[in-house]
């Protein structure tokens, strides 16, 4: 604990003895950082530095000796504390961004698609890898023959060609499901 801040302290902290200024720094100070941190201010050790700073710079002004000084820090510490609330208010902390919580949130085509995959998924099973690449091209993006071609690597007769045969597959699948429930 530092010690206590006496008279002799203030008078050679006044004549800007360093031995002095240090002591009443070491006096004071764990008192205004315990009260500036139980205030709740962001950075209590930044507006203790503050508070000292202008204490020191107002030292030849402070009349009342240990106990003035002592009023006068706990003064200037106040309004650092109410400007630092101030400051909080007018600028308030960002929260963090959570995609999922913000109501203008909208699904991807792709999150459309594979969230309904209980569904997509079971139709495109028995399709071979090329056929329900060519589904999810065609129908699923909405890309022309042309552009499911250059992207598979294939030509547009061969993709048409892919399609037919996965469509046909799926409406036969679709038959037979069809004719099972009647």
């Amino acid at each position: 604990m530092a010690d206590p801040l006496t008279e002799q302290m203030v008078a050679e902290a006044r004549a800007n003895s360093p031995a002095a200024l240090r002591a009443v720094y070491e006096s004071l100070a764990p008192a205004v950082l315990g009260y500036l941190k139980s205030k709740g201010c962001d950075d209590p050790e930044a507006l203790a530095q503050e508070v000292f700073l202008t204490v020191f710079g107002k030292l030849s002004t402070i009349t009342g000796g240990a106990a003035g000084l002592r009023t006068f820090t706990f003064s200037v510490a106040h309004a650092r504390m109410v400007d630092d609330q101030r400051r909080r208010e007018r600028q308030p902390a960002p929260a963090p961004y959570d995609p999922l919580a913000d109501i203008r949130y909208s699904e991807s085509a792709e999150d459309t698609v594979m969230g309904s995959s209980h569904m997509v998924a079971p139709l495109l099973e028995g399709l071979t890898d090329q056929q329900r690449e060519v589904i999810l091209l065609r129908v699923v993006a909405d890309l022309s023959l042309e552009e499911a071609a250059q992207i598979m690597g294939k030509t547009e007769n061969s993709v048409k060609q892919l399609q037919r045969r996965a469509l046909a597959a799926l409406k036969e699948r679709f038959a037979g499901k069809e004719a099972a429930e009647l």
